[in-house]
């Protein structure tokens, strides 16, 4: 064993069990019964960016809209505050750029119109689709992956985490009633990455120490191995979440949603790559004896 102090990580993994179980449940009802909000990318609709002489007041600029009959307006600022993206869901319309100049013009603004892109429905439908099997597929090379560097259980442990820190982020995302856009989406791939990276390096010390210590049950190595990764798993995580929380004050609307996905991904990812694979690592009843080759006519230990 080593120097450091080891902490009982194991001993509240049904504790953790409990947690996970109840946020998964949650996140599935969620996703189940309201769905996500989903975005001008995947709902289809028109984005315009219009540029303003001075400092536009973005709620005025809604309020406005709403006054003249667009429907759940997203006005935000692009860039400068005299830069402003307006988002309109819907049947993309030829002449609502012209529509909504009239009624910003109306405030006696001079307005320019900068740039108008159109997101039909079927093009919104195949980013869905696109979406959810860029992020199988991923799930199925990582699995893929972690069970020819490591071995089997450590895959289905890796593999589990991951689809639980997914769930667990959209659930909360439907539960605030948050946009779900491309950048969400892009967020919970990169979320998938940061949470694999942690979870490869706790299997990679926890299959060091069953190859260096023997005579001693799996819990025990289990317990060592994440306490000697502990500070380098908090250390990267403050210092990713200092990261992040600068981009969400500091990074304008448009992002504010994709920072909030992976502060809620980093979170989580930080907590199951530490009781959730390793739990299940357990489960399976994982032993020095999958992660060392056996000589024929060697003794070999079968501590559980």
């Amino acid at each position: 064993m080593s120097d450091i102090k080891i902490y009982d990580f194991m001993k509240y993994r049904k504790y953790a069990l409990i947690f996970s179980l109840v946020m998964l449940v949650v996140s599935i009802w969620s996703l189940a019964t309201k769905g996500l909000v989903l975005g001008l990318d995947f709902s289809g609709g028109t984005q315009i960016e219009v540029g303003y002489e001075t400092p536009a007041d973005v709620s005025e600029i809604r309020n406005n809209l709403e006054s003249a009959g667009f429907s759940n307006p997203i006005v935000v600022h692009f860039g400068a505050e005299t830069d402003v993206l307006i988002r309109l869901q819907g049947e993309p319309d030829q002449e609502l750029a012209s529509k909504i100049l009239d009624v910003l013009r109306s405030e006696d603004d001079e307005v320019d119109l900068r740039r108008i892109d159109f997101v039909g429905p079927q093009i919104g439908e195949e980013l869905r689709e696109d979406g959810g099997l860029g992020m199988l597929t991923a799930l199925i090379i990582v699995m893929i992956y972690v069970a020819i560097r490591f071995q089997l259980k450590f895959s289905v442990g890796a593999v589990i985490a991951l689809v639980h820190d997914v769930l667990i982020t959209l659930g909360i995302f439907s539960l605030s009633r948050l946009e779900f856009d491309l950048t969400v989406l892009a967020a919970i791939l990169a979320v998938v990455g940061y949470s694999l990276n942690d979870t490869i390096v706790v299997s990679d010390r926890i299959r060091e120490n069953f190859r260096k210590i023997r005579n001693v049950p799996s819990a025990d190595v289990i317990n060592e191995s994440l306490s000697q990764t502990l500070w380098r798993t908090i250390n990267t995580s403050l210092t990713t979440f200092l990261v992040l929380l600068a981009l969400f004050f500091l990074g304008g609307e448009l992002i504010h949603n994709f920072s909030i996905a992976l502060m809620v991904g980093v979170a989580i990812g930080t907590y199951s790559s530490m009781y959730v694979a390793a739990s299940l690592m357990l489960a399976l009843k994982i032993d020095r004896n999958d992660l060392v080759e056996v000589e024929e006519g060697e003794l070999v230990d079968d501590l559980p």
